[in-house]
């Protein structure tokens, strides 16, 4: 399973409502991987209108969360959260499979 925060959540909302989307239509984010970064693979984040046929389809705090197999292989148990600040503000991921990744956390490796 992939898991929001409540702060991840609240950010994807009003990222939704910025962007004139109803949140409780089927709009969600799409988490998922692919090759590149310093550490191998990299973290992308998107908001999307609906989920593919095959994905894996979770509902955090009220905001659909849509996973592809092959990132799920990657992504399962992954906690997505928000962090404010002046200079690293963003949605954070705890990866329990990446071995290691890079300084600024966009990218890990297996």
């Amino acid at each position: 399973m992939i898991s929001l925060s409540e702060k991840a959540a609240e950010q994807a909302v009003k990222m939704m409502r910025d962007n004139d989307i109803d949140p409780d239509s089927d709009y969600g984010l799409r988490v998922g991987v692919k090759a590149g970064g310093c550490s191998g693979m990299n973290y992308v984040l998107d908001i999307v209108d609906s989920p593919n046929d095959n994905d894996r389809v979770f509902n955090m705090h009220g905001v659909n969360v849509y996973v592809d197999p092959k990132s799920y292989l990657y992504l399962n148990g992954t906690q997505v959260d928000w962090q404010d600040g002046m200079v690293d503000a963003g949605f954070k991921f705890s990866n329990p499979n990446a071995k290691r990744s890079c300084g600024c956390g966009t990218s890990f490796a297996v």
